[in-house]
């Protein structure tokens, strides 16, 4: 019974913040150096569009970089948890630009849905000043929540698309992915309809990821404990071609943490090829 009346409280609480206590889960603090790892970073200051100061990593390409990663994180902790997900494709070619939204590490302000779009059309601003860092060479890469924001930013910053877009665990849409996890336990299943009232639906990436013209990679478990895979494959076929959806065994986000050894190699050949076409 304790269960529920918390869980009540925290969706109705999450009604009236926009939903950011449902989908954002920040922390401060360091998890990781990537120093202590061997891998040599940059830290970067810059800016979201209302002036919040944000933070980011940068790790240059081993030799000539073939082109740039733009890394949107998950929803707990900060990108120095999040890091590994990405930095290894330093060592196959890639720059790679992983950061914090606002309200997470070392960045400024709140955590909503709209400043996190917000601060991800900035990020791909940003990284196009990077001296190095040729623009028509950018990827993105956004897991989990950070994919649904992933697909917003690209919208709100316009311009050139990216050369591509990879896409992991990440959801259709915010009321969808929250009934969906109502339905998945016994105890909140009879208020799998509050999602549809409580939760704003705004920027959802079910409905614009058509209008993202270049090649995506979806990654997604059909067992995935945290987005249910129905999610992950209503995503996919509401987008464009070039497309391709790659099962994982198991897990959310696994398919570069325990999976790495078979699927990096797919992921780099495929960034190798959308670069190329560029």
């Amino acid at each position: 019974m304790k269960k529920i009346f918390s869980f009540l409280a925290l969706l109705f609480l999450g009604a009236f913040c926009g939903c950011t206590v449902l989908f954002f889960q920040p922390q401060g603090g360091i998890f990781s150096d990537p120093a202590n790892e061997g891998q040599k970073y940059e830290v970067i200051k810059f800016h979201s569009s209302d002036g919040t100061e944000l933070s980011a990593m940068y790790f240059r390409a081993q030799g000539k970089a073939a082109g740039t990663v733009v890394h949107f994180h998950g929803n707990a902790q900060n990108m120095t948890a999040h890091y590994p997900y990405s930095s290894w494709l330093a060592e196959h070619g890639f720059n790679v630009f992983v950061f914090d939204y606002r309200g997470y590490g070392a960045s400024g302000g709140n955590p909503s849905v709209a400043g996190a779009v917000e601060d991800g059309a900035a990020a791909l601003m940003q990284v196009k000043k990077i001296p190095d860092v040729d623009a028509r060479k950018i990827a993105v890469f956004g897991q989990s929540l950070g994919g649904a924001l992933a697909v917003a930013a690209i919208v709100k910053a316009g311009g050139e698309p990216p050369a591509a877009l990879v896409l992991d665990s990440t959801f259709y849409s915010y009321r969808g992915v929250a009934s969906e996890v109502l339905q998945s336990r016994w105890w909140s299943a009879p208020f799998f309809w509050l999602p549809w009232v409580a939760v704003s639906n705004a920027y959802y990436p079910g409905k614009i990821i058509g209008d993202i013209n270049c090649p995506k990679l979806f990654f997604h478990a059909k067992n995935d404990p945290v987005v249910a895979f129905s999610q992950g494959e209503k995503l996919y076929n509401a987008a464009g071609e070039p497309k391709k959806l790659v099962i994982v065994p198991a897990g959310h986000c696994a398919a570069f943490t325990a999976f790495r050894p078979i699927y990096g190699p797919q992921l780099v050949d495929f960034l190798n090829n959308a670069f190329a076409a560029r």
